[in-house]
């Protein structure tokens, strides 16, 4: 049986030293606009849920400015504490971080008074994922229990291509993607 948390160490330090190996200047014209796969599968008008990233994290909010001037509204994870489940609150203009605070865990979301949402298209985050659609996450299960709950939202995979493995341990509350994106490939639809 694999270790899951040993994995997840693993996928954290092989996604740090690739990050840390792209120079600045190449970093920062990654993920500027989605591909036009993933663009022809997201219906006119869907919320669209991004994630403030974390160091080592692909730019999601880069996305979400992009979908953000397409027309969409923009929702992030929020947490009223470490042990509440998962929300959707909406970020009015995600070129402006201000209207963000910390969140439980670190990251930033929007505050308690902005509007909840609930996306038809969900950036998640990963550690790791094949090219079948299977993620393995952070450990806390925050996505999957969600995307259980709405599934008819259309989750996609963010990654850095240092992060496909060509196997992950999976149990079955474990949720597939329907794509994974990396700066150089669109895997899916699965």
């Amino acid at each position: 049986m694999i270790d899951k948390q040993a994995l997840r160490r693993e996928l954290k330090a092989r996604r740090r030293a690739h990050v840390e190996a792209i120079p600045e200047m190449q970093r920062a014209l990654l993920f500027r606009r989605p591909p036009g796969a993933l663009v022809d599968l997201i219906p006119e008008g869907a919320v669209i849920s991004a994630y403030h990233e974390m160091p080592g994290e692909v730019p999601a909010s880069r996305y979400a400015r992009w979908f953000f001037e397409a027309g969409h509204r923009i929702a992030l994870p929020w947490f009223a504490d470490r042990a509440a489940p998962m929300a959707f609150r909406e970020w009015t203009n995600p070129f402006v971080e201000d209207l963000l605070v910390p969140d439980p865990f670190q990251a930033l979301q929007p505050d308690a008074d902005a509007a909840e949402l609930v996306p038809q298209v969900a950036l998640v985050p990963l550690l790791g994922f094949t090219e079948r659609g299977e993620r393995i996450g952070y450990g806390g299960g925050h996505y999957d229990r969600w995307l259980e709950a709405h599934p008819g939202t259309l989750a996609i995979g963010l990654a850095w291509d240092c992060q496909l493995v060509e196997s992950l341990p999976t149990e079955p509350h474990d949720i597939h993607l329907a794509a994974v994106i990396t700066p150089t490939r669109f895997y899916g639809p699965f």
